[in-house]
């Protein structure tokens, strides 16, 4: 008895270190993927912008007066941001997904900020920071990031009330913020919407197996466990 135990405990620990190299194969993998996609953004929004030609009007720029939204547009993107660290952070098994998730929401919107050559709102704030204009160059405005993004995560985060609502209401004050501040034009925000449930439908399959372990249903876990019982079924039989 004490020699299946043995037996038992060992094949536990080939299991937990076969889903820690996989755990973190797939971390690597997130992380190449967002650097590459963030090299990418950096080099498409450059083109936007170079080629960007003239402003043209627009139904609700041209009915609103221009507000200074430099707080809330710089301050609540790193408030955000910082956000997301933290929720990483508590729960290291979402880490995967939200990595694969971000890249590719990142590198769709790249491809989309340089297929229509609009000027940004001739009379659009400017914003006070030398961080943002290192990544905002001003004509890459279709979609939204500031409203996508947040919404993409209150989809990742629907089975979460509390989560969710927070994310809607932060993807809300991001498209009332770039509005107001007449960053955007409305398209880039009544799209962001229909994008970004797009790019969640195809980041949750074509990550699947990250998608699972973000729901704390992991794929590889259940895989593994499955292979153990039918060998322990075995095993047992054996010592019958």
């Amino acid at each position: 008895m004490k020699k299946f135990i043995a037996k038992l405990r060992n094949k536990k620990m080939l299991t937990d270190k076969f889903i820690d190299k996989n755990y973190i194969f797939s971390v690597l993998i997130g992380i190449i993927l967002l650097l590459a996609s963030l090299f990418f953004n950096f080099f498409a929004s450059s083109y936007a912008t170079r080629q960007a030609s003239n402003s043209v009007d627009d139904i609700l720029l041209d009915k609103l007066p221009v507000f200074d939204v430099n707080f809330i547009f710089v301050n609540g993107a790193v408030v955000f941001v910082l956000g997301i660290l933290i929720l990483m952070i508590i729960n290291i098994r979402q880490i995967p997904f939200i990595l694969k998730m971000t890249a590719l929401f990142v590198f769709i919107r790249s491809i989309s900020v340089t297929l229509t050559h609009l000027a940004p709102p001739s009379d659009m704030i400017t914003i006070n920071t030398d961080m943002f204009q290192k990544f905002v160059f001003g004509a890459d405005l279709f979609f939204s990031g500031h409203v996508g993004f947040p919404f993409i995560f209150s989809l990742a985060y629907q089975y979460n009330k509390y989560l969710r609502n927070f994310f809607i209401i932060a993807s809300l004050i991001g498209a009332t913020s770039v509005i107001l501040g007449h960053l955007h034009y409305s398209i880039d925000v009544f799209g962001a919407y229909f994008i970004s449930f797009t790019i969640f439908s195809l980041a949750k399959n074509i990550f699947k197996a990250d998608y699972d372990l973000f729901l704390k249903k992991s794929a590889a876990l259940n895989l593994a466990t499955f292979d153990s019982l039918k060998r322990v079924s075995r095993d047992t039989d054996s010592y019958d």
